[in-house]
């Protein structure tokens, strides 16, 4: 399928001829699910290795599977997500990111994050607004980078956030007094989260 670039979904092709056989037999007695589940485990086990034999890091293919069942797709956003790791810009948004993840998760544990999009406030500090600005023009880039299985493009868009993300860190303060202050900022962090969960699940990138 690699070789040949052959497009095709993996729970589609599995549903399908578990289906037949299913009917063919009169019934597994097992649910379909199961079995669909288990044969895609199991190819995508079979490309983690595959991929890590030609020099991939383990943690960039297991960021970059997600739900993905498309091995072709898999490889693509794999090699994408390393060649931008690689990087000045991709190597700071990582450490961005994760910083990010560290205070959400923090705050998680004391109560739900703020839900909906941050707002430009009222004396709010420039950077503030520069990431709330740049997040703003990424979100649509990436979506369209992604519609179109464009990985390179959606990781560039990503990237234009590197310097609005290492501002704010340095000049905003994200544990604010001011309560609105405070949530507005968790609302921007987790949509700098989000916005780079689309692309891979970089929480499970070393760094």
């Amino acid at each position: 399928m690699l070789d040949g670039g052959l497009r095709l979904s993996l729970r589609e092709v599995f549903g399908e001829a578990e289906r037949l056989l299913s009917e063919q037999a009169g019934g597994t007695g097992r649910k379909r699910e199961d079995t669909v589940g288990d044969l895609i485990a199991f190819f995508i086990d079979r490309l983690k290795v595959v991929l890590r034999d030609q020099g991939q890091r383990h943690d960039l293919v297991e960021a970059a599977v997600g739900r993905d069942d498309d091995l072709v797709r898999i490889v693509a956003r794999v090699q994408a997500l390393s060649d931008f790791l690689t990087t000045e810009d991709g190597a700071n948004l990582l450490a961005g990111y994760k910083r990010a993840g560290n205070i959400l998760k923090a705050e998680e544990k004391k109560d739900a994050l703020p839900a909906g999009a941050a707002v430009p406030m009222a004396g709010a500090p420039a950077e503030e607004a520069a990431l709330i600005s740049a997040i703003s023009l990424a979100e649509p880039e990436v979506a369209r980078a992604l519609q179109h299985e464009d990985f390179a493009g959606a990781m560039r868009a990503l990237s234009r956030m590197r310097r609005p993300v290492d501002a704010f860190f340095e000049g905003v303060l994200v544990n604010s007094e001011v309560a609105a202050e405070r949530e507005n900022r968790l609302r921007l962090l987790v949509q700098v989260r989000d916005a780079m969960g689309e692309v891979a699940d970089f929480s499970l990138v070393n760094g």
